[in-house]
């Protein structure tokens, strides 16, 4: 069976912690936190990317959220406006994990087409927190729990009534980089 997989990558944000960098573009292992996102999500087709257009390694679609800096829900709507009907399935994954890999990507794509039921299927940390940005989710059912205002929307509100899979992290597949010391560890492992 054919299936129709995209991915998200949210790409916006201030990175105030980080004192205002363009933090996906920040290096780590000799590559861009983007460009690590982008090659977890080599399998999927289109690849939209949410945030100012930037260098990538590999070529991908881009959108702004309407206003810029509306948050990551504003983001992940910009998104789904931009994918395609076909689109049945898709990741939505911050720009700033550093860990992700393929093989991450596909135990939530393994998990979520291993349940028709589940709506999506979302990597869980250490601690059994849901990572809502590390996810693979049924478009549909993204799109039905889209608010009417995304401006500064929760995701956490968005998402969890949806009750996904959650799928327990490997390793340091679940960390981002949101702090000097984040960054620090990410060159690190």
């Amino acid at each position: 069976m054919a299936v129709e997989f995209a991915a998200l990558v949210l790409a916006g944000g201030r990175a105030r912690r980080l004192g205002g960098v363009d933090k996906v573009l920040l290096p780590v292992g000799g590559r861009s936190l983007l460009d690590r996102t982008l090659d977890a999500v080599a399998a999927a087709d289109p690849v939209i990317v949410v945030g100012p257009r930037r260098e990538t390694a590999r070529a991908v679609e881009w959108t702004l959220e309407e206003p810029p800096g509306g948050g990551p829900l504003a983001g992940v709507h910009a998104g789904l406006r931009k994918l395609p009907a076909s689109a049945r399935l898709v990741a939505v994954l911050a720009g700033d994990h550093p860990h992700l890999e393929p093989a991450t990507v596909s135990r939530l794509l393994e998990a979520l087409l291993a349940d028709p039921g589940a709506p999506g299927a979302v990597l869980a940390d250490d601690a059994g927190e849901p990572q809502w940005l590390v996810g693979v989710w049924r478009t549909a059912a993204l799109r039905e729990a889209m608010p009417g205002e995304a401006r500064n929307g929760s995701i956490r509100s968005a998402f969890a009534p949806l009750a996904p899979l959650l799928i327990p992290a490997s390793g340091a597949e679940a960390s981002d980089v949101d702090t000097p010391e984040d960054l620090r560890r990410a060159r690190e492992t």
